[in-house]
């Protein structure tokens, strides 16, 4: 039974350029992620900004009705 190797610093660093350069096709694509979150921080400001009157009524209806 061999021991057990332990891969030194320049290993990590050669593998983890070697993957950033195209080595591993399943990562995804990084800048999609960012256009997807985004697009969804953009969605939710909208819908905020159209249901806050709503919100803020019905938020106030609430506490009025438990406060004496």
């Amino acid at each position: 039974m061999e021991p057990e190797r332990r891969t030194t610093l320049w290993e990590r660093v050669t593998t983890a350029v070697a993957l950033r350069l195209g080595g591993d096709r399943e990562r995804g694509d990084v800048p999609g992620w960012v256009l997807v979150t985004l697009m969804t921080a953009g969605l939710v400001t909208a819908l905020w900004l159209i249901a806050e009157p709503a919100l803020r009524g019905v938020f106030d209806e609430a506490i009025a009705n438990v406060t004496p």
